[in-house]
Order: C-alpha cells, then structure tokens, then sequence
C-alpha cells in the first residue's frame, strides 16, 4: 500500500472521519477537529506504521494531510 493510502487510513481512523475526506490539502485542525492530542495520538499511531521517529517540533509544523504525507516520505525515502 502506498504512503498516501497508510496515511489516509490512519488519519480516517484517528478522526474518525471517512477516507474520502482525507484529501491532501484537509487541514487536521480546522477540518478534522484535531487537538494537541489527538495531534499525540497521530504521531503514535504514524511512528508505529512506518517505523520512524516523528518529533512534536515537526508534527507543528505538518498542518495538513499532504504535509504529513511529505514529512514521511522524507523520512522512508
């Protein structure tokens, strides 16, 4: 499964929100509601998928679904 599709499910399943709304520029505050921690949880839950560290300096700076998208391809590439 591509990175977008991982990331799609599991901000669908952290919101609890449907995939099709997950589109690149949905913001996770503004549209989706998100707090600082459910903002925690997201981190957990993308650290776990993709085996990486994701630094809460970095997870402020990822606002939307495709900077998250682009935070962890630069991390897995």
């Amino acid at each position: 499964m591509a990175v977008e599709e991982r990331v799609k499910k599991i901000i669908a399943e952290q919101f609890r929100v449907e995939e099709n709304d997950v589109v690149p520029e949905a913001k996770l505050v503004e549209d989706f509601g998100a707090d600082s921690w459910d903002s925690v949880e997201l981190m957990i839950a993308i650290e776990e998928e993709f085996e990486i560290e994701f630094p809460v300096e970095d997870a402020e700076k990822t606002q939307t679904v495709a900077a998250v998208i682009d935070f962890i391809k630069g991390r897995i590439d």
